[in-house]
């Protein structure tokens, strides 16, 4: 059990800041509600400090989910801060020799299909999980949400372009599913984060297609007669 600071600084995050919509809502909730917002805008611009915000956001939200009854989401938050560290690596370190960073690119055939039999694996057992050892009360989405959100994440750490289409699909799910949970303030995050999902998605559109000329062969000179 955690003493002293520690356990204060749980227990502050954990009492009510404010009554949202009726309901109370946590110091937890808000700040991830603030790093969120913070941590997408960073993302959207492919600023390599969202890699930071972002895994102060997943630990503030793994406390949020846990007080739900959201378990699958709080264990998600787990594989978030090892993903973030992951990205962090792979937007400095996994570009192209003598590219400084990674650039955004299309998503493969053949890495559509790993990641639909991947999604169709975890939803399953995350599924099974829940409903048969948890008391969760909405067991199907917060599976679906749940393996949506680990595949998006995956495509942000690689800059696939349709990660964004992955995020908007979890977003549209999570938005009702946290208001049946009466987590307010974050089911109106996650309306936040459907509009910057839609404006990331044609940001990194932009950027790829810029990429894709830079990388183009130069058309050969014409033959001189």
């Amino acid at each position: 059990m955690l003493q002293g600071p520690a356990r204060e600084a749980l227990d502050w995050l954990g009492s009510t800041a404010l009554t949202a919509f009726g309901a109370p809502t946590t110091w937890a909730e808000l700040l991830g509600f603030v790093t969120g917002v913070v941590n997408v805008a960073l993302v959207v611009r492919q600023h390599i400090a969202n890699w930071a915000v972002s895994i102060a956001n997943v630990l503030l939200l793994m406390l949020v989910f846990v007080g739900a009854g959201l378990y699958a989401d709080a264990a998600l938050q787990i594989v978030y801060v090892v993903l973030g560290g992951y990205g962090w690596w792979q937007w400095l370190h996994g570009g192209a020799a003598g590219a400084p960073l990674r650039d955004v690119r299309r998503t493969r055939t053949t890495e559509w299909g790993w990641l639909t039999v991947a999604g169709v694996v975890l939803t399953a057992v995350l599924y099974v999980f829940l409903d048969r050892l948890t008391n969760s009360t909405v067991p199907l989405a917060d599976a679906v949400t749940t393996a949506l959100s680990l595949l998006a994440t995956y495509g942000q750490s690689r800059k696939l372009l349709e990660n964004w289409w992955l995020w908007i699909a979890a977003d549209l799910i999570y938005i009702p599913l946290y208001g049946y949970k009466h987590l307010w303030l974050t089911a109106l995050l996650y309306l936040v984060f459907l509009g910057l999902c839609v404006l990331g998605l044609r940001s990194w559109r932009a950027a790829q297609r810029a990429s894709a000329q830079r990388q183009a062969p130069a058309p050969a000179a014409a033959a001189t007669r």
